[in-house]
């Protein structure tokens, strides 16, 4: 372990700074330091000591001194190296921006409507956020995309960006049909399947989660799991009006948390 006057927590922050500062995500130094993603997001939370060798290996990515990283007085600008090493050529960075799986998300937005779209309080806003908590739930337990869909925090919860469209582009193929109601003295959209989803294209897994979601959060009314989603830590981290990254499923806490840790992790 590293000697040094700091807390764990403030050293987390600093590797937090420094890594986003860099432009690298938690898994691209997961893979540098040859640990789980996991291992990064407890290290910044501040839940998980730095060894020497991983100090080290982070002082080589990250491009910084070591003595000023470890001192009292710390500015992010003033710690990076003014010869800075190129990051090793034996080092793949990943982009972990996600890719959209339409096909995916259509099916999925079937499946959900089937399984719960005629249930009264199952409106917009219920549904957007089942899709929400279908995409993360997945993302904490298995560190990969299912539909790839970009969120983005608005003042009702998580949306889904390209939704809108989307939502017409089944309309026009007959695969749903909107309607609009009204449901305890509250205007309401709500969308009926109209075509089965094809179940071919989900996984075992997938599947699994998608359906603890719904058996979660389907009876829930659009107040509760909007009040609920504003407290999940991808939510709460993320600026107004901006894109919610999927990482963050990685400092969440129960109840919200899905995901078994290994004590090392």
């Amino acid at each position: 372990m590293i000697t040094s006057k700091l807390s764990p927590t403030q050293i987390g922050k600093r590797i937090a700074g420094l890594r986003k500062r860099k432009g690298y995500s938690q898994e691209d130094l997961a893979t540098f330091l040859n640990i789980p993603r996991s291992s990064v997001a407890q290290i910044e939370l501040g839940n998980r000591n730095v060894s020497v060798i991983e100090l080290l290996l982070l002082a080589e990515v990250l491009g910084f001194s070591i003595d000023k990283f470890l001192a009292d007085q710390y500015e992010t600008e003033t710690v990076i190296s003014l010869a800075e090493e190129p990051v090793p050529s034996n080092y793949n960075v990943r982009i972990s921006a996600p890719l959209l799986n339409i096909n995916k998300l259509k099916n999925i937005l079937s499946y959900i409507l089937q399984k719960c779209g005629g249930k009264p309080n199952v409106g917009e806003t219920v549904l957007y956020k089942l899709l929400y908590f279908a995409d993360f739930n997945y993302y904490e337990r298995y560190e990969d995309h299912l539909t790839g869909a970009q969120y983005c925090k608005y003042a009702y919860g998580p949306v889904p960006q390209g939704i809108d469209d989307i939502i017409n582009q089944m309309i026009d193929n007959g695969q749903i049909q909107r309607i609009k109601t009204v449901f305890h003295g509250f205007p309401q959209t709500k969308f009926i399947a109209l075509q089965a989803a094809d179940l071919t294209t989900f996984s075992a897994a997938e599947k699994e989660v998608i359906d603890k979601v719904i058996e979660q959060f389907s009876d829930w009314s659009a107040k509760k799991i909007s009040d609920y989603s504003h407290d999940d830590k991808p939510w709460r981290a993320t600026d107004e009006n901006e894109v919610i990254d999927y990482e963050l499923v990685f400092y969440r806490r129960p109840p919200y948390s899905v995901r078994e840790y290994e004590e090392d992790e």
